[in-house]
This record gives C-alpha cells, structure tokens and sequence, in this order.
C-alpha cells in the first residue's frame, strides 16, 4: 500500500494498462497451474514433482494476491471490482490455496487504499458549494471505507444525523471509460471468438451497468426505491438518503452501525448467521421476482448485520431492472424445475436459456442449471463454502472433457449459450451469493419462502 495517498487514481489508459499488464506476469503462472488442474493435466506427475508443483504455486499464490492488492487497490475502478470479486467468491483461486488468496484479497472489500483528504474535500466543494466543514456539523477526515469509485467519511448533518457520506474519487469516470474502450479493444481483437462466446453482447451490458454506476444520483433513486420494496419486512435495513445532500458524486446516507460480514461470520451463533442469511434471500429474490429488480452486487462489504436476523443494506449503484418478458422466462423455468416437469423445464432451457439440445454442451449446462436451483427444488436446502465453490467450477469441469479431445493438441471451444443480454449479471449475484451464504451456513425452506414469488407476476413498486 502507498505511504501517501494520492489525490486521484491513475487515469490515462496506457498507464492502467501497463499495471496490469504487470500483475499478468505475476498471475499467469498460477492461472496455468489452475487450468492444469481444472482440466486434469499433469495429474502423471510423480510424487516429488506434484510436491514442488503445489510449493511453487503456494509461493505464486501469496505473491500474486499481495500483488493484487496493491496494484488494485490504487487503479480503483473496475480492476478494484475484479478484486473484490475474488476476495470473496469461492472457487476462483486454484483447490487448495483459496483461503490464502482470499485473506489478502479481503482487505479490498471495504478497507481499499483511500485518496487524500484534500481529494475528498475537493470533490465535496464542487458539489455542493462549500468544503465538509461548512456543510456538515461534524466530518471526519480520514475515510472509515474505501472501494471502487469512491470513499465513504462518517459526518453528521447540521440537524444532528450521523451520516455515511460516500464521495467519488476525482477522475474515476474517466479511469473506468478507458479500462471499458481497452476491454472492447481486447474484445474486437478476438475476431471470430468473441463471436462464438458472445463477447459484443456481454461487453456492451458490462458497460452499460458499470458507467451507470458513476451516477450518484441513479444510486440515491435506487436506494429508495429498494426502501419501498421492503418496507413491510422489519429485518431489511435500507439506509434513508438525504437528497439535499447528495449528487451525481456525493451520496448521504443514514449511517448504518452492527459489524461487519467476516465478524458475524467467525463470532455469530448458528441462529444468528441462519436468521441473516434468509434475510438476505429475501433482499434479493423478493426484489428480482416480484418486483424485476436484480442487486447485482452481492459482496460482503455490502451488509452490516445489526442483530435479531436484521441486515442492512448497502451500495445502490450495480442494479439492474429485468424486463417482463425476461423475467417471465426466469420464472417459467424455476417452475418448471420445481414442479419436475422436465419437458417444460428443457424446452425453457432452449428458448430462454439458449442451450442447445443437439450440442454435446447440453448436457452440462442443463444439470448446472439444476444445480443452481436445487434450493428451491429441495424442501430443505444447506449452503455452504464447499458447495459455493463447485458452483463456479461446476461448466469447467463439466466441459473439459469437450474442450480437450483426445489425440488432439488443441483445444476445442464449446458451445456458449447465446442468453438475453440483461442476464450478464446473474452469474454474477448467483456466485456471489452462493459464497455469502455459504459462508453464513444458512440453512432454510427456500423453496416454501419463494414460491408465491415465482408464481406470481411481476408488479410495480409501491
């Protein structure tokens, strides 16, 4: 980490390139031992080759993540949103060598390298028209949390509120431009590749989700109305806006206290982790399936457990509203699935889904999407780490066996099914998920508690 913070992040895109380019010499040999292992080479190794393989990639393991993390932490952006994302989802580091990773990594959840005070005061004074000091009773200097776009510094209002007051960090709009212009510069590269993945599709949704992210004001709306949404549920805590002191790159916030996702994790009783994490079920299915409202953001740095199964929720920026029609295709294959009604269930995997039946792929994506359903098919359903974490190498494993043929040198790509592009995110909030909860050990009926939402319609928010 840097000794002296700085008054902005990097910005130009050759610069950002070029410190990623050096994080990729330090990772390339562990994302090759990864692959190895995911697709089952090497395993003819000998026992003293296997033994100095696993120090080797303890050793690039270690110096990966701390390299990460520096590099990361000070880019911000969207580089800082990959490694928050590795800090917390299950099965993205090689078997075996996750919690070290991990442990370095988690710094970056809530606790990244924050600017300068004067970066703050700065941006404050451009937006609303004076320094924190004339606007706000009390400020605090130094930022109790710090992530990707910006810094949040604890504050009370001139009324007597205590306020989490988050302020963007100076130049991010233009550091997360130029990493989007390089990702689709990587992208039109591919040629025929990224036809075959769907990368134009999957690019452009990336970029429209994360430069909404940059508007303050989309977020205090989105935190509103997510407010609305579960106002009847007593345990869902979203913070109250203060719109008079919010803009496109201030945001003011009721402050939230309770502890952090790693404390309830390692001192919660069993009913206390249970209670949160069917309240965090409910935060997110109630919001997808009735009201078409995907929270695409579910990592840890996002929740303060407040006691008596009550969470509250943070961060509105990554949100994405599903259309009808989507939704109702989300929807007719969950039912189908849990009505064990097979034949509707394959047909919804083809026409909404994308899968092709005459593909060897089929399979595969077929019994991964049951995978992931398996809460809402079984009565009863345990999550965990273990389980979080096959969910991610679940498509890997299950293609290797298309990707490499034998007596041939080369691999094959196999089919990617070609989804609507408002599904981007869901991998996304389906791993992440998995991996809080899992973490929680939440055990629950949450096939009973989703049901009405799964057969009902989507309707607006009050």
């Amino acid at each position: 980490m840097t000794d002296h913070p700085k008054d902005s992040p990097p910005t130009s895109k050759l610069g950002r390139l070029a410190r990623l380019a050096g994080l990729g010499t330090r990772g390339l040999p562990l994302a090759l031992e990864g692959a190895k292992r995911a697709l089952g080479v090497g395993r003819d190794r000998t026992e003293d080759e296997e033994r100095a393989a696993r120090e080797r990639l303890a050793a690039d393991t270690k110096k990966a993540a701390e390299a990460m993390l520096k590099t990361l932490g000070e880019m911000k952006g969207l580089p800082l949103k990959v490694g928050q994302m590795l800090s917390y989802i299950d099965g993205i580091a090689p078997p075996g060598y996750e919690e070290r990773f991990q442990a370095t990594l988690k710094k970056l959840q809530d606790k990244a390298p924050p600017l300068s005070p004067q970066a703050a005061v700065q941006v404050v004074t451009e937006e609303l028209g004076a320094p924190p000091s004339e606007i706000f009773a009390t400020w605090e200097a130094e930022p109790f949390a710090a992530a990707s776009i910006g810094q949040v510094h604890r504050a009370t209002t001139k009324g007597g509120d205590l306020v989490a007051v988050k302020v963007q960090y100076p130049g991010i709009d233009k550091a997360i431009k130029n990493d989007l212009q390089s990702i689709h510069l990587l992208g039109g590269m591919l040629g025929p590749l990224a036809t075959k993945t769907n990368a134009k599709e999957t690019l452009a949704e990336l970029s429209e989700v994360f430069l909404s992210e940059l508007d303050y004001g989309r977020e205090a709306l989105m935190a509103d109305t997510f407010r609305r949404m579960h106002a009847d549920d007593p345990q869902i805590v979203v913070p109250r806006v203060h719109q008079s002191l919010s803009t496109a790159r201030v945001l003011t916030t009721e402050l939230l206290d309770g502890v952090g996702y790693t404390e309830i994790c390692e001192r919660g009783t069993d009913a206390e982790r249970r209670e949160a994490g069917l309240t965090i079920w409910r935060f997110m299915f109630r919001s997808l399936l009735k009201f078409g409202y995907l929270y695409a953001d579910p990592h840890p740095g996002n929740y303060r457990f407040l006691g008596d199964g009550r969470v509250g929720f943070l961060d509105f920026g990554c949100v994405k509203r599903i259309s009808d029609e989507n939704m109702r295709g989300v929807k007719r294959y969950m039912r189908a699935a849990m009505d064990k009604d097979w034949d509707e269930f394959d047909r919804a995997c083809v026409e909404v889904l994308g899968y092709r039946r005459d593909d060897p792929s089929w399979q595969v994506y077929r019994d991964y999407t049951i995978f992931l359903l398996e809460p809402l098919i079984l009565e009863e359903f345990q999550c965990s780490p273990e389980r979080a974490r096959q969910a991610v190498t679940f498509i890997a494993t299950g293609v290797k066996g298309l990707v490499m043929k034998e007596g041939e040198t080369l691999p094959r790509i196999p089919h990617v099914p070609k989804m609507p592009r408002e599904f981007v995110f869901m991998n996304r909030l389906q791993w992440g998920l998995a991996s809080v909860l899992g973490g929680l050990r939440t055990y629950g009926r949450f096939r009973e508690l989703s049901d009405p939402w799964i057969r009902g319609e989507v309707t607006e928010v009050p």
